[in-house]
């Protein structure tokens, strides 16, 4: 298994010396606010050692990209979720194939929101909380469009371009702690994922 995330790992990380990385980044960002379960921050950091100076163009493209997908999520939300006081195909399709997205979780967001506001959503944004599930439940739920746009426009670009800080300034150190603990790094990542679904089922719905 190890040996196999180890070739992903490397796969990932030549994008950076190729001019489709950017276009992969954009694309994953994007995704990843709206629909997608894996977070970009891993091929952000690809990127970015492999090429440090533009560690901050990758971080904004990240931020671009994540936005851009998070205004998709809400209108996901706004436009698609309903069908008159029910669900349409759309919203059952999402609690049923993908993970940490079910209709509890969903139906305590609003709560949530009603609780904390737009920090729900900030903390969303820079933590590796499933973000799409508060994007859309956002729209779905008619969270006020602007602020909402603000908390994830401030959060997304403080998460990614922190990392893109942290790489530019302790690179070599980074890649070299990469590469000599990859397995516990992969670990670690696991169980990161992991614990973001079991915060949302047992503390964003309680």
């Amino acid at each position: 298994m190890f040996k196999l995330l180890r070739k992903l790992y490397d796969w990932v990380l030549h994008w950076a010396k190729t001019p489709y990385g950017p276009i992969a980044l954009f694309i994953l960002s994007f995704s990843e606010a709206s629909f997608f379960p894996i977070p970009p921050d891993v091929l952000l950091i690809a990127l970015a050692l492999g090429h440090r100076r533009l560690s901050y163009k990758f971080a904004l493209i990240c931020s671009i990209a994540s936005v851009i997908g998070a205004v998709g999520g809400y209108g996901i939300g706004y436009y698609l979720w309903w069908n008159g006081d029910g669900y349409n195909e759309i919203a059952h399709f999402f609690f049923n194939h993908i993970p940490g997205f079910n209709e509890a979780v969903f139906l305590n967001i609003k709560t949530k929101y009603d609780l904390y506001g737009l920090i729900i959503t900030f903390t969303a944004g820079f933590t590796p909380i499933p973000f799409k599930v508060f994007t859309i439940s956002a729209g779905a739920f008619n969270i006020s469009f602007p602020l909402f746009l603000a908390a994830s426009t401030i959060s997304r670009s403080a998460r990614f371009f922190l990392l893109a800080f942290l790489i530019k300034k302790h690179g070599n150190r980074m890649e070299d702690f990469i590469n000599k603990y990859f397995n516990l790094i992969t670990i670690v990542f696991t169980v990161v994922l992991i614990g973001s679904y079991v915060l949302i089922k047992f503390i964003i719905v309680p």
